[in-house]
């Protein structure tokens, strides 16, 4: 651990401007990111007395070696680089909020040409607008049941809309009068985004006014004497009754607000939400997150940039209603007011319904903190005894914080392939995990026989080229492991021509390879040669559970209980899964035969152009050597073989997977 005397930068360096900070470990790594509206008083704090430290703090500026500064005009403009960093870099030392569950929404994809509703969860996409969360994803179907009646917006997939398409037959939801089927020309485009925007626009809470639409129209179809079409449009009155009297009434008619609870305790906060939309409650959603050194306010002022800082104008309402001032409220408020469009109040409710609702969503917050402690009382726990297990085990300096996995994959020698998985603090770290294409793995005196494959060599070829690009990295940003990063143009540990952290910037406390004494000798053969000598390196067999040390020829049987063992075997089959689902990959891809191949100079990124433009090899078979050419890329002689090919009669097969069976045509 560093010495935070080592890197304190002197009083009179540090601007009191506003502005965002960033902390970095030895390798270059961002630890922490904050921001101050004066930095020379706050980050001075870290610079005190470790004892008088919060310890999560005191861990943090003992694991950085350096810190760095960026100056801005404005409070707002430090409140947006900060959640830009912290959304790049993910800093380790940041408070991070975990949904305490997975919240579905409804979904209407207005980025596509033909708009499609559906149940969507994880990360949000662009050109996409939500509604909800909802609490269970049956609610978001029966809701969207009823509406399809007045507002009969696309569902299917992508899938069946082309197999519509092309034979000209809607589905079963066009036939009933759910879907408007713009697959078939029942619609045109244009007509079926109308009706999409008009769904969104009820979701959205303007209700009353297609209401009044439907029940005008019947009015004027029964003075027709259209009873039938009367009577249509009074169950659509109905449907859309019925979907509103799904959600609560809290609040008037013309209250659009999002209603935040907070409870915590010296260890953990947990968060709620209520968004509330045309004074009825929309979705709920909530967080649990570790309080660090961060007071009730900082925690406020984070969780609004989380929730809104990649949202769309629409999703900004006009009023906030926080349990707390956030640390610096005027700059949140004319930040949210800039997503909106418009003015928005960031306030605490004093009185009335509204108070009467925050307390409501508070006994939710407290009711999900305590579940939350229950579920994971003995995690956080059990987390650390494993990490000192294992530094026990390997006579580690420090617990292995940072540990990653390989694992290789194939059958009888062919698609080979490999992973790395990661996991920091004992938890997964998907966005570090990593696959690789193994190519020189054959073993060199044939011995094994036809179709096999050196699994030692696999991974001296993975090891190799991870640790590689580890040392090729490190040295381009003059940081070889064993000095603090020059980091004086800010690069850190950077691509320069991305931006983003370089993909193997930095080295494991652990490796832990799939495998027994020979793929650990192998590993070891690999750190030996590149001359790495600060990374840990054990093989974990499957048969027994034997834990394998490098040049050791007994291997260690720790007990079935055993916390440690517990985390190597996760990791070890996390590695298995993601090498074994990138293998079943490729093994499809390359079993897929497909009427275009064998055709010289047609490559793949031709022949999905082709497939694009003609939509299947039946359109393309129909289509003259002109009509080929008009695709880019494509030329006269190229065109030309392209219909001698597929003139011919056995090449003309249709595209088949073969592990499916199904037509690709």
């Amino acid at each position: 651990m560093a010495d935070p005397t080592t890197y304190r930068p002197k009083p009179g360096e540090i601007p009191t401007d506003p502005g965002v900070y960033r902390f970095r470990d030895a390798h270059g790594r961002v630890v922490y990111v904050g921001k101050a509206k004066s930095l020379r008083p706050r980050l001075s704090s870290y610079f005190q007395d470790l004892s008088a430290l919060h310890p999560r703090t005191a861990t943090m500026v003992t694991t950085a070696a350096s810190v760095e500064w960026t100056v801005v005009r404005t409070e707002v403009e430090a409140l947006q680089l900060e959640y830009s960093w912290i959304k790049e870099f993910d800093p380790r030392f940041n408070v991070k909020y975990r949904d305490d569950k997975s919240y579905p929404y409804l979904a209407v994809t207005m980025g596509e040409e033909v708009p499609r509703a559906q149940v969507m969860r994880g990360a949000k996409r662009k050109g996409t607008r939500y509604f909800g969360p909802y609490g269970h994803a049956w609610a978001i179907r029966e809701t969207l049941d009823l509406l399809l009646r007045v507002f009969p917006v696309r569902t299917c997939s992508s899938g069946v809309y082309r197999r519509a398409a092309a034979s000209g037959r809607p589905c079963l939801l066009g036939y009933i009068d759910k879907c408007s089927a713009p697959c078939v020309g029942r619609v045109s485009v244009d007509q079926h985004r109308a009706i999409a925007e008009d769904f969104c626009e009820f979701m959205a809470g303007n209700t009353s006014r297609f209401v009044r639409r439907l029940e005008q129209r019947m009015q004027e179809a029964a003075a027709q004497l259209d009873f039938e079409q009367a009577a249509r449009l009074r169950d659509d009155i109905g449907a859309l009754t019925k979907a509103l009297e799904k959600q609560t009434v809290v609040l008037g008619d013309a209250t659009d607000a999002d209603i935040f609870g907070l409870a915590d305790d010296d260890l953990e906060a947990a968060v709620q939400v209520f968004h509330v939309r045309g004074g009825r409650i929309r979705g709920q959603r909530g967080w649990v997150v570790e309080k660090e050194s961060e007071d009730v306010p900082t925690l406020v002022e984070h969780l609004l940039q989380q929730v809104y800082g990649e949202a769309a104008a629409d999703a900004v309402p006009r009023e906030v209603l926080v349990p707390t001032p956030p640390a610096d409220p005027e700059a949140v408020t004319q930040w949210l007011s800039s997503v909106r469009g418009s003015a928005v109040d960031v306030r605490v409710p004093q009185r009335g319904d509204k108070r009467t609702l925050m307390e409501t969503v508070r006994r939710n917050a407290e009711q999900s903190l305590a579940r939350h402690k229950v579920a994971r009382a003995g995690d956080l726990t059990l987390r650390s005894q494993a990490l000192q297990e294992l530094q026990d085990l390997l006579e580690l300096d420090e617990a292995p914080l940072r540990i990653e996995c390989y694992d290789v994959s194939h059958v009888q020698g062919t698609n080979v392939v490999a992973s790395m998985v990661v996991f920091e603090d004992g938890l997964a770290r998907k966005s570090e995990y990593r696959r690789f294409i193994v190519r020189g793995a054959r073993p060199d005196d044939g011995a094994g026989g036809p179709g096999t494959v050196d699994d030692t060599a696999a991974m001296r070829e993975v090891l190799s080229r991870r640790f590689r690009r580890y040392l090729d990295d490190a040295e381009s940003a003059g940081d070889l492991g064993l000095a603090p990063a020059d980091d004086s143009d800010g690069s850190g540990p950077l691509d320069p021509g991305t931006g983003r952290p370089r993909r193997f910037a930095y080295p494991p406390s652990l490796v832990v390879v799939d495998g027994g004494l020979p793929q650990v000798n192998a590993a070891q053969a690999v750190l030996d040669e590149l001359g790495i000598k600060e990374v840990a390196l054990v093989g974990l067999a499957k048969r027994l559970e034997e834990v394998w040390l490098p040049g050791i020829a007994h291997p260690l049987i720790l007990p079935r209980t055993s916390e440690g063992l517990y985390l190597l075997q996760r990791l070890r089959d996390e590695a298995h899964r993601f090498a074994i689902t990138f293998h079943r990959q490729r093994r499809s891809k390359a079993m897929t035969v497909s009427a275009l191949d064998g055709i010289p100079g047609l490559g793949t990124s031709r022949q999905k152009a082709l497939l694009k433009h003609f939509g299947s090899v039946k359109r393309l078979r129909q289509a003259s050597a002109e009509d080929i050419m008009t695709v880019s890329g494509i030329g006269p002689a190229l065109a030309g073989a392209i219909v001698s090919h597929l003139a011919q009669g056995a090449p003309a097969a249709p595209a088949v997977n073969l592990t499916t069976g199904e037509v690709l045509e």
